[in-house]
């Protein structure tokens, strides 16, 4: 299960890429993941993050609250691969890792602007107070100012999706 949530927050960011607090070419922070299965017990995780890339190529450190690395994803066009402490898995692709993690692939082509305050120009979207509304889910940028972006979904298995990101300096 632990890898299975590992796995869930590598990710929730993979294909992150221009964000602001990005300092070095690595975007810095922590995350939190819950995912809500109707037939199974709740899932959830939270982990700080180093990551370096965008949605076709990049690394993701997830570190234990000491720094030190649990888990790195890498991927490249075809290939994610995941190490942990019980070794490396590679999957085709970052939507194959996020369907064996979570029973379904996340929008990571979205991701990389919703963490910079902005619809991805792929869907369509509707404005909402506190964000906008995207393929399903609620992006909540009202505490954007301060680092904060959430992504919700209702439909099932409901997730959501918590980043602070660091500052630089």
């Amino acid at each position: 299960m632990m890898r299975a949530l590992l796995v869930a927050a590598a990710l929730t960011l993979a294909g992150c890429t221009t964000v602001p607090h990005e300092a070095g070419g690595w975007l810095a922070g922590r995350l939190s993941v819950e995912v809500h299965p109707a037939d199974a017990p709740q899932r959830r995780m939270a982990s700080g993050f180093e990551l370096q890339g965008d949605g076709e190529r990049g690394e993701l450190r997830l570190t234990s609250p000491l720094g030190s690395i649990v888990a790195t994803a890498r991927w490249a066009p075809g290939e994610a691969v995941l190490t942990t402490s019980d070794g490396s898995t590679r999957y085709g692709g970052l939507d194959e890792l996020s369907r064996e993690a979570l029973g379904e692939a996340l929008p990571l082509a979205a991701l990389p602007d919703w963490l910079a305050g902005r619809p991805w120009p792929g869907a369509e979207s509707q404005p909402t107070a506190r964000g906008f509304e995207q393929m399903g889910w609620t992006i909540d940028l009202a505490r954007r100012d301060e680092g904060w972006v959430e992504a919700s979904r209702a439909s099932p298995p409901p997730v959501m999706v918590r980043v602070r990101l660091e500052t630089p300096g």
